[in-house]
This record gives structure tokens, sequence and C-alpha cells, in this order.
């Protein structure tokens, strides 16, 4: 008997062992096991991907107890989110450090390799002012998610999310994006509001446990901590997912999104891995100086000639036209000039229209610094809020020349327009609507919660911006204000749905306030 005590612990490893070869040799995508706290598990079952979805009836008074990183996000990097948060929430240097301290993470194992990203990550940051778990990170949370994990959390009407990153950066996405019922997460210690880049020891596993998990509940994911065996000990079965499944898993589609993203904010535009961070810094000194050229072609040389050396410099400004613009109507000359309604996805907006219609356009905008007025080679006017002032200021922009005016009143950088301010339509019946579409590859040219001033450098400091304009047909009268009887709301809808058809994109009726209160938590004031 005693040596078959001592036989018995290598003879289970080599039965587990066993299991784990059987499912990376793609046999089946999920190992399911008994959980017993008496006596080791002697009964192994496996249990495909559709059938777990399919059990609706079966699961729908259970929960779903799944680890983030291992059962719902493809990747199994955490270091992009960590990276997002010292570039965005600490700055340039911070995320330099980040990236040279990489190696050591990956030499010191994966528990102290997480506080360390924690600790440069956050230490000094101010708890009040962090808003990158809910307005930076979800974007490429959502963008992380597999098809075939999101599947089975869904199919469960109740789930419990467990995560080893800081609670403070995955409860937005969790629960707005995602509806789960509650995460499982550590938080990070503060001092007088600041963050002192330390986790808590322990996880607010009880009171979830309590109310959420009882023994008839199943867990997903992959547990090497040993909170996540105590959390999971309390489900009746656990199906394990490896890295190797994982690799298969297909990325979820936006038009499956259980929430819409519209609102983001933060400067980069890529999914921060240690090789694209790495190539970004490599570039930063290259691009500045792109930016400066850029800058100087814009203000230095003729619409005819600017265009081919921005070319020759990477921007890339694609235009088209539906038919050539009237002037005039029964060959009467209208006076004043004409008002280009457009979209708004950056600052640079009237820039790119201003080239594409080869002639200067005066511009009207609601927030802009003043740095970016003193570059700015075209006429920029700020309004005021004021409507009666606003009016009177567009009327006296229109008298001497062609205005631009975008209607959002603030950027928007995912395929929906925001509602159109209908101001423009009581200016004028010579309405030229036009569309917008912009492509970065690094870094986005507009920020919620950044600082304006460096919006335009961001954007020329991209290797290959591109900019698609289309310029559409001029509203006909009859579907004006001032002549055509139409009310300036019926104006402004048909004007952004028109917009909206050319590009592809979705209207809605949310406002730029809405948008600095969900990303900025404030109104958008410079």
């Amino acid at each position: 008997m005693a040596k078959v005590r001592k036989l018995f612990p290598p003879l289970k490893v080599l039965s587990l062992l066993f299991e784990i070869l059987l499912k990376t040799t793609g046999r089946l995508p999920y190992l399911r096991f008994k959980v017993s706290n008496d006596a080791p598990a002697t009964q192994f079952k496996y249990l495909k991907h559709s059938s777990f979805v399919h059990r609706t009836d079966e699961v729908a008074n259970q929960t779903l107890v799944f680890h983030l990183e291992g059962a719902l996000l493809k990747s199994c990097s955490q270091f992009p989110y960590f990276m997002l948060v010292a570039f965005e929430a600490g700055g340039l240097f911070r995320a330099l450090f980040l990236l040279l301290l990489y190696p050591l993470v990956l030499l010191v194992g994966k528990e102290l390799g997480l506080r360390i990203l924690v600790f440069v990550s956050f230490v000094g940051i101010r708890k009040e002012k962090f808003r990158a778990g809910t307005a930076i990170l979800p974007k490429f949370f959502l963008e992380d998610v597999g098809c075939e994990g999101f599947d089975i959390v869904m199919s469960f009407t109740r789930n419990v999310a467990v995560t080893g990153m800081p609670k403070i950066m995955v409860e937005g996405f969790l629960t707005d994006y995602l509806g789960i019922d509650a995460v499982v997460a550590r938080e990070l210690k503060e001092f007088g509001g600041y963050f002192l880049g330390l986790m808590e020891e322990k996880m607010d596993a009880g009171l979830v446990i309590n109310q959420k998990i009882s023994t008839q509940n199943i867990g997903l994911g992959c547990f090497r901590k040993s909170h996540d065996q105590k959390i999971f000990s309390h489900c009746k079965e656990i199906y394990l997912v490896t890295e190797a499944e994982k690799r298969t898993w297909q990325v979820l589609p936006r038009n499956r999104y259980p929430k819409p993203l519209i609102f983001h904010d933060g400067r980069l535009a890529f999914r921060p891995t240690p090789l694209a961070a790495f190539v970004m810094f490599i570039w930063l000194p290259f691009g500045f100086l792109l930016n400066i050229t850029r800058i100087i072609i814009f203000s230095s040389f003729p619409y005819k000639l600017s265009m081919p050396l921005l070319a020759l410099s990477g921007v890339i400004n694609t235009v088209s036209e539906a038919e050539p613009r009237i002037a005039s109507i029964n060959g009467e000359e209208k006076p004043g000039g004409m008002l280009y309604v457009c979209n708004h996805r950056t600052l640079l907006d009237p820039i790119y229209v201003t080239t594409a219609l080869m002639k200067s356009v005066s511009a009207v905008t609601y927030s802009i610094s003043r740095f970016s007025e003193l570059i700015s080679p075209i006429k920029t006017v700020r309004l005021t809020r004021d409507r009666e002032k606003d009016g009177k200021m567009m009327r006296k922009l229109l008298s001497q020349g062609d205005l631009l005016v975008c209607p959002e009143g603030t950027t928007c950088r995912e395929p929906y327009l925001l509602r159109f301010s209908p101001l423009f339509a009581e200016m004028t019946d010579e309405i030229v609507p036009v569309a917008i579409k912009l492509e970065v590859s690094m870094f986005y040219g507009s920020t919620a919660a950044g600082l304006k001033c460096l919006d335009s450098t961001f954007h020329l400091m991209n290797p290959n911006p591109m900019c698609f304009i289309k310029i559409l047909n001029k509203l006909p009268t009859w579907q004006t204000h001032n002549a055509g009887g139409k009310s300036r709301f019926e104006v402004a809808n048909q004007v952004q749905n028109q917009i909206a058809t050319a590009l592809g994109f979705e209207c809605t009726d949310l406002t730029r306030k809405d948008k600095y209160a969900i990303m900025a938590g404030n109104e958008g004031i410079v």
C-alpha cells in the first residue's frame, strides 16, 4: 500500500499531462473534469464548443465564472493594456520606461511581472483623472475578444469575470460593454488621491461567491494562481482553454458587439504590442520632423503645388465629386459664398477640404487651441455657443466668401455621425454636403481629455494619413430652410443622412456634450 501511495502522485500528473496532450493535438476544444475536495478527479469527459453554446435550457439558471484573459480574450499578453495606461495616462517617458523593462518582466515570472507592469503604469497617477479604463481600454479589449469565448460567456444569463489585472482597468469594459454581473479583481492601493502602483493582496471574492457562485455553477478559463483556484473551487464543472486552442479563435466582429462602440479616446491608433511599441518609439523623431515639413507645405505653397508635395510626404488626399458645383441659378449670380457642411473626423478637416476645392475656405469651430489657430493656413473663427452671436458671425463670413462648418461640433472616430446642429440651415440656401473619411495607422489627431494643441501634430506624425473626400450634390432649393420652407431640423437631418449614406456610416442622436461627458467628464471647453 505504501508503494501505491508513493506511485499515485506521479500517475496523477501523467494523467493530466496526457489530457493536455490530447487537447493540444486538436482532438476537442475544451477539457471537462469534475472538481472534488475529497478525492482526485477520476472521470474525464469532452465537450465541443457548439454543444456548450446550445445548452441554453441547461445553463439558464447557472452562473458562469470565467477567466478574462484565459476564456474571453484571444491574446495571452497583458502588456498592450498596460502600455496604453502608461502612454495615455502617464506620458511618453513612462511608456518608454515600461518598454525597456519588458525583458525583465518576461524573466521574473507571471505574478512578479504583473506587479512590475502595474507599478510602472500606475504609480503617481491621480485617481480622479484616470479615465483610461472607461474611455480608452474598452476599444482594445473589444478588438481582442474571441468569438468562441464570447459565444460561451453570452450563453449564460449570469456571469462573473475573474482577472489578474487591476479592477479599474477592466470593470468599465466588462460591465458597460458586455453586461457582466460581477468582476472579481484586485483593487489598487492609493494615498492622497494618487495610485501607489501596488495591488491589494486579496481579491473581493467573498461577496461574489456568497451571492453569485454555488456548487451548481460552471468555471471556464485557465487557472495558474492560488486565488484563481480558490474562486473556481466553488464550481461544479471546470472547462480548460489552452493557448493552442485560442490561436484558432476568430476575432469578434464589430456588428456583434453587445453595445456599439461610438466613443473612445486616446492617441494610439494601434495595439501597442512590444514590437509595435518599439517601432513607434523609433518612428517618433522622424514623425516629428515630418509633421513640421507637412505644416510648412500646407502654409507656404499654392494648393495646386501643395497637393503633390503632400502626397510625396505620405499624405494621401483622395477627392471625388458628384457633379460640378453650381454657383448660380437661372444665370443669376447668388450673393455670398457656398456653405460647405461636412462631418468631423479631425481638426484638419477644413484644410483637407480646402485643398480638395483648390480655393481658400474659412472655417468655424467650437473648440480650438490658440496654437492651432496660429499655425492654421486658413482663416479659422471660434464660435461662442451663443446662437445670435454665432449666427451673425457665420453670415458675415458667408458674405465674404465660402465657409465650412462641422455641425457635429466635435470629432467622432468610429463609423457614426453625431446629431447635426441645425444653425447652419438658417444661414443660406447654398448648402453643399461634404463627406470625409480618415484612415490613420499610428496616432489619432483628436482627443477629448488630452491637450488639444497637439491634435494636428499627432495627426501629421502618422506615416501615411489618408483622407477620402466626397463632395456631394448641392442641396436642392426645395429642401432648404429659407427658400424651400423646410424646418431647420429637417434640413440638418437631411444633410446628416446624405453624408452618412455616402460614407456607409450610421446616424445617431448623440451630441458633443454626450461625448465629453462620457470621455472627459466636462463640456469640451478649451
